[in-house]
């Protein structure tokens, strides 16, 4: 036994354990190695499970985000210090940032609210469920509700389609959210998009809404994401207890063998890189390729989407480090594997992320994982570029670079969601400028239409 271990034992003796995980005195920290030994440092603290590492790989000058609970802070701290390693605390209590985020915006100019739903605050799964329905209801016509698939512990993965003209064929687009529980500005966008393209008066993003069948769900990690909500916040995996073990080797709860990385299991690049095949750490990719129901869920709704119509978008929201991520994930360089339009995508997510900057200045980071966060097989985007065959496949990474990371403030939901709105009405100019769909709405047909009988009028005086 090192010492390391040997404190760990000693810090757990004296840490009661509550039913609901407390993040009291929890400390955020930032780190920025500087050298490769400090990296190494970094790491050898991340496999004693002396912190929780919101960065699951790291290298030389990346800002690193280490949570420790509050009897090993002295321990994490000293560590560093001894090797000269520079600390700043982000965040002084997790816990009282947690509690912030599910306590509404006390101001009145900054209402949001849409039937039973705001953005002032963070909304559990029932909450959304219950407001899906409403939608339902509000716009028959418009909207449907649709399911997925299930959930491990049997929970229905639900979601709408927004569709203005069933009976004119369109392509088709799919936008998932929260597919890692505790990324909780995931939820809030996706649900933000939904309103906006049945509310928003805006030419450009209703023509994006009417010009495509939007298949839209919120949570597709309903497990993980209740989860976050009765026992612990910084949950990111499914459920799944199919792999459950001791993790005392690991100097970890045991609890933390349920599960699996859902952005690790689809089969596509299946534990090629970035991934775990301990089922004790955050990135356990599962026991095989495409194991959880989840997985399979996503998987078989997209090819039965992709049998009726093409596929345009493929969306993944996640936080944090706001990034537009390109296909593919698992090279450590573009040249390696190429998407057939990277190019395109490029051009795309630059023109992007440009006009999502303008509101507020924010600064969003285009390519491919190895090249803005680290390379990984197994991911959702990739899976649904490769097989689904969807044009435009991004992970998109929101807010924000990591001074809160997976604890985005309330009063930065409709910021947040305001900006990734933008970019998206500009994803969309792009897209249709560079060909990948011929828009179909209603305004666009009556525009045709016109053109056709000008044309058809200038025919008759001309013969005439």
């Amino acid at each position: 036994m090192n010492l390391l271990q040997f404190l760990f034992i000693l810090a757990l003796s004296v840490t009661v354990i509550a039913e609901k995980k407390s993040y009291d005195g929890y400390k955020l920290y930032k780190v920025v190695p500087k050298t490769e030994k400090e990296v190494e440092i970094l790491e050898e603290i991340r496999d004693a499970r002396f912190a929780d590492f919101w960065n699951e790989y790291f290298k030389v000058n990346d800002d690193v985000r280490m949570l420790v609970e509050p009897e090993l802070q002295l321990v994490v701290q000293g560590r560093l210090m001894h090797a000269g390693v520079q600390v700043t605390t982000i965040i002084e209590d997790v816990q009282q940032v947690i509690n912030k985020q599910l306590t509404p915006i006390k101001d009145p100019s900054r209402t949001s609210s849409f039937l039973s739903y705001d953005w002032e605050a963070y909304h559990d799964l029932n909450a959304i469920e219950r407001w899906l329905d409403e939608l339902v209801a509000e716009y028959p016509s418009i909207v449907s509700p649709v399911t997925m698939g299930h959930s491990v512990e049997n929970r229905t993965i639900r979601g709408v389609v927004i569709n203005y003209n069933p009976s004119r064929d369109k392509p088709a687009a799919i936008i998932e959210g929260t597919l890692h529980a505790r990324e909780w500005i995931s939820t809030a966008a996706v649900t933000w998009i939904i309103k906006e393209f049945l509310t928003s008066n805006d030419e450009d993003v209703r023509a994006m809404a009417e010009n495509l069948e939007w298949h839209i769900f919120p949570v597709v990690n309903p497990d993980g994401y209740v989860y976050t909500f009765t026992d612990d916040r910084m949950w990111r995996k499914n459920r799944s207890p199919a792999s459950f073990t001791s993790c005392a080797a690991n100097n970890a709860s045991d609890d933390m063998s349920n599960g699996v990385d859902l952005n690790r299991n689809f089969d596509f690049e299946w534990m090629t890189i970035g991934a775990s095949n301990n089922s004790c750490t955050n990135t356990y990719a599962g026991p095989s390729a495409a194991s959880e129901p989840e997985t399979k869920a996503i998987s078989n709704y997209v090819l039965n989407v992709k049998e009726k119509a093409d596929i345009v978008y493929y969306l993944s929201f996640h936080s944090f480090t706001q990034l537009f991520i390109l296909p593919y994930s698992h090279v450590t360089n573009v040249t390696q594997f190429p998407a057939d339009n990277h190019d395109d995508l490029v051009e795309i997510a630059v023109n992007s992320t440009q006009k999502l900057s303008e509101r507020f200045g924010t600064h969003y980071r285009v390519g491919i994982a190895a090249e803005v966060l680290y390379p990984m097989g197994g991911s959702s985007f990739d899976w649904a570029k490769a097989y689904g065959n969807a044009s435009i496949s991004y992970l998109i990474e929101l807010r924000d670079e990591g001074q809160y990371g997976f604890l985005l403030p309330p009063e930065q939901i409709i910021p947040n969601n305001l900006e990734i709105m933008d970019a998206l009405v500009e994803m969309d100019k792009s897209t249709k400028r560079l060909g990948y769909y011929v828009p179909t709405s209603a305004a666009c047909t009556s525009i045709y239409s016109l053109a056709l009988i000008s044309l058809g009028v200038l025919i008759v005086n001309l013969f005439n």
